[in-house]
């Protein structure tokens, strides 16, 4: 009999795990979830850099919008005041920040195209390939199983072919060793021995070739196959590991590359903060703001030892008055009729618009309102010349071309045109008029303060109802005349008589007159220069001073005009300079 080789023989010294084998399919499957998990991870830092391109979007699009909010808006006060240094610093720190968002949109893309979408795209390769590596080795797995079994089959086969064989052959010699059974019978046990070792003989011959079939279809399997399939495995395994860490790499390049324009944009906002300059933002502020009045003089102290007499002040002011001046227009009014009419005057200069000529301004802010106004107007008659320019090609083209329109239909506009030009020529001569008055009209800075309290120095004439024609008090404050803009007509009623039986006002004060001042709206009083008069009713807030010449003659004039000196005893009193 052909003895079996067992079966520890099949499966010794070989470089592969035995797949046969419970430990062999155990090492299988330990290949199969090790790769499934790296597939995990590459795919978890695809999601990683997702959400990290999604930040940078949300980041660039909250920076972008706070530099649009903070942005001036056009044709608003905050566009004025960034002609300030500081202000244009932060408005160029806000243009960077735009750019700067910007470079994190650019992070977002390069790390969308770069590594998203080039790792998902070798997801799906990779999976295709590690799909194929593990049905190669499933399908060599099963081979080798198939040839196992035809190798148990054949040894059973021969096995039981062999003990067949046995069997024969002891029946064979127990009928020849019994001398009562027949010749036939023995011969027949004979033939039936001999067919028996016959058929063990094929299946001992199939079994060596099974066998030997086997034994190269296992080698070629543990050595040649499954080595081989390991190998591509393990290749595919580490270009993985390869492509996940170049991607690391490249998400940090991306952030690297953009680094540089980011410095640029911080250097930008440094040197804007450096060009911030204090003394030139405090120069634009008093330019802005500075009125042209020169400061006043010092005060001289005054003896109020001395009984004050009324008859000096009527004789300061028909002195004053005496000296080729002209007589105030406005007269005595009783104290009854005064007050509706000086309400109504009041109330009409809070309540209406500024003066065309911005009289109601100090000499330096009106020089520049009246400055903006030119240049304003001459911007506009520019426009109507461009339009005008315009026209009259279009014009000499018609005549030229008359298919191409009606030369006549222009001719409509070219006379508004011409018109609104006019008007506005006529605007800008009656603007820089006032200009150069107020140019004329502004103190040098070498000239002495003219304003002193106590002694004045003897003030032309001229100069002095030039100033008063003009509509303009030293501060600013008042404007004699009004614009019909400015004034608010209020009905007559009954209530003008309601105070003809009013007791007269206290008196709560003196005053002596700054300057010249000719009453000629109604509710004022003209007093003349170093005149001393009655306080009767102090400031309220809005530049007038209530004062009295006589029980007759009362009125407002602007405080700026006088300087007022207030009983102590009185409710309220303050010095006004």
């Amino acid at each position: 009999m052909v003895s079996l080789p067992h079966r520890s023989v099949l499966h010794g010294a070989v470089s592969a795990p035995c797949l046969c084998c419970p430990k062999g399919k155990d090492q299988f499957d330990n290949l199969e979830k090790h790769t499934q998990w790296g597939i995990d991870v590459l795919e978890k830092y695809i999601k990683f850099v997702k959400e990290r391109t999604e930040i940078e979007l949300s980041y660039a699009k909250q920076l972008r919008n706070l530099s649009k909010k903070y942005q001036p808006k056009k044709n608003s006060k905050e566009e004025e005041e960034y002609r300030y240094t500081s202000t244009r610093a932060f408005l160029a720190t806000l243009n960077e920040m735009n750019d700067y968002a910007g470079q994190h949109e650019v992070i977002s893309e390069n790390m969308t195209s770069l590594i998203t979408g080039e790792l998902t795209r070798y997801v799906q390769e990779l999976k295709q390939e590690r799909k194929s590596h593990f049905h190669d080795g499933r399908k060599a797995q099963q081979h080798i199983e198939t040839c196992w079994k035809q190798l148990e089959a054949s040894k059973r086969r021969f096995e039981r072919d062999c003990k067949e064989a046995d069997r024969a052959q002891q029946y064979f010699e127990k009928m020849d060793a019994d001398i009562n059974v027949t010749k036939a019978d023995v011969e027949k046990a004979r033939q039936q021995a001999q067919l028996r070792h016959q058929m063990a003989e094929d299946s001992k011959a199939e079994y060596s070739s099974t066998l030997q079939k086997f034994n190269s279809e296992q080698h070629e399997h543990y050595y040649t196959h499954i080595p081989n399939i390991f190998q591509k495995i393990q290749e595919m395994e580490e270009r993985r590991i390869v492509r996940i860490g170049e991607s690391m790499k490249t998400f940090a390049e991306v952030d690297r590359q953009v680094i540089p324009i980011i410095g640029k944009c911080l250097d930008e906002i440094t040197k804007a903060a450096e060009s911030v300059d204090h003394k030139n933002d405090s120069q634009m502020v008093i330019e802005a703001f500075k009125s042209g009045f020169e400061p006043p003089g010092d005060i001289e102290f005054e003896d109020f030892t001395q009984p004050m007499k009324r008859t000096v002040s009527e004789s300061s002011l028909s002195n004053s008055r005496g000296d080729g001046k002209s007589e105030p227009k406005f007269g005595g009014k009783s104290k009854g009729k005064l007050w509706p009419f000086i309400k109504k005057n009041k109330l009409s200069l809070k309540l209406g618009a500024g003066p065309e000529d911005f009289s109601n301004l100090p000499p330096e802010q009106r020089r520049k309102k009246l400055q903006q106004k030119v240049d304003e107007l001459n911007r506009d008659i520019q426009k109507e010349l461009d339009q005008r320019d315009a026209l009259t090609k279009m014009k000499d083209v018609y005549i030229k071309n008359p298919q191409m329109g009606d030369a006549a239909s222009v001719d409509h506009r070219l006379s508004e045109l011409a018109q609104n030009i006019e008007k506005l020529r006529l605007e800008v001569q009656k603007f820089e008029g006032w200009l150069a008055e107020v140019e004329g009209r502004l103190p040098a800075r070498n000239e002495q303060p003219r304003r002193q309290s106590g002694m004045y120095e003897p003030q032309n004439p001229s100069a002095v109802n030039s100033c008063a024609q003009d509509r303009e008090s030293p501060d600013g404050s008042y404007t004699e005349e009004q614009s019909q803009e400015t004034e608010m007509k209020v009905p007559a009623t009954d209530f003008d008589d309601e105070f003809d039986d009013e007791e007269p006002l206290p008196t709560i004060g003196t005053c002596k007159a700054l300057y010249t001042f000719e009453g000629q709206n109604e509710g004022t009083i003209s007093v003349a220069e170093g005149e001393m008069l009655y306080v009767i009713e102090e400031d309220k807030g809005d530049g007038w001073t209530r004062i009295r010449r006589n029980e007759d003659e009362e009125g407002y004039v602007p405080t700026s005009y006088v300087e007022v000196y207030l009983d102590k005893n009185a409710k309220g009193a303050m010095t006004y300079i």
